[in-house]
């Protein structure tokens, strides 16, 4: 049976509101999901840079909840 492995990229937007988008792995694969809007996609290469690309494109989530709090 294959490993699966997640992490996940987080973001809030100028609202304050979390975005997440998950990168799961099973055995070589890697798939990346955003919780917000059901967003999906295959990553072979740098699946955390196109997760936070698609957080910053689509959703206006900018800033990274392990820098600190979010300015309101």
């Amino acid at each position: 049976m294959p490993q699966i492995d997640q992490s996940k990229v987080s973001r809030w937007d100028q609202h304050g509101r979390e975005h997440v988008v998950r990168v799961r792995r099973t055995g070589v694969q890697r798939t990346i999901s955003c919780d917000t809007c059901g967003w999906r996609q295959g990553a072979q290469f740098l699946p955390w840079l196109k997760a936070a690309e698609h957080l910053a494109e689509v959703h206006q989530a900018t800033v990274d909840p392990s820098e600190g709090t979010p300015q309101r």
